[in-house]
């Protein structure tokens, strides 16, 4: 009988799985319950009591959330750049810049070739779509931030007003911050179904990558020796 033997590596930290999750939960939250924002389509029993305040309710989760994903994607770009244990997603520039692991990646998810060796922990096509999504989310909380500088404008909201209202006349008023948010806010519903699709079909595919190592935090390569 052939035996094969496999070594771990590390591919992910405890700190950025526990933020990658982390900002899972309130991109989804802040989908559902901006949506809600958009259109109402839920109202309370009209009543003569000071009870009907559902749409404030969900508004200031909203805005509670929206906060925790600005920490929380703060943290992840410091780890990112500063920690060690990111170390592997780090090596993933040094891929970036080769044609050949390109042409390799796309083959491969086209079916026509194999998954090509990598030596960060993720492959160019996934840094490059991981960037661009950070960049989204940042214009998510950029814009959020004005549009909530314009509701509040005493405490928090008071100090970032006079920061953040260049931004509102930049973008073209407060209407146009709002359309970008909302639009912004589809490119995720876009997003996550198409992500959760292919790092689940990297697993399956390539066993020991993909959607397990967000999971467990290791990666399994098969031993040469």
């Amino acid at each position: 009988m052939k035996t094969e033997t496999f070594k771990r590596h590390v591919e992910f930290s405890v700190a950025t799985r526990i933020l990658h999750w982390l900002r899972a939960l309130c991109i989804f939250f802040l989908i559902a319950t901006g949506f809600y924002l958009g259109y109402p389509f839920i109202i309370p029993v009209q009543n003569a009591e000071p009870t009907g305040f559902l749409y404030a309710l969900i508004r200031s989760w909203h805005q509670i959330i929206g906060f925790a994903l600005i920490g929380v994607t703060l943290f992840r770009v410091y780890i990112f750049f500063f920690s060690k244990g990111a170390k592997q997603e780090r090596l993933t520039f040094d891929d970036v810049l080769k044609p050949s692991v390109w042409i390799a990646i796309i083959k491969a998810y086209l079916l026509i070739g194999h998954h090509p060796h990598q030596k960060g922990a993720y492959n160019p096509i996934q840094l490059v779509t991981y960037i661009m999504i950070m960049l989204l989310i940042f214009v998510m909380c950029i814009t959020g931030l004005t549009l909530y500088a314009n509701v509040y404008h005493e405490g928090l909201g008071g100090f970032i007003g006079g920061i953040f209202k260049p931004v509102e006349v930049m973008l073209g008023g407060l209407s146009s911050v709002r359309l970008i948010h909302h639009y912004a806010t589809w490119v995720f519903v876009i997003f996550v179904p198409l992500h959760i699709y292919l790092a689940t079909w990297n697993a399956v595919r390539y066993p020991g990558g993909g959607l397990d190592t967000m999971a467990g935090g290791y990666r399994y390569d098969k031993d040469s020796h």
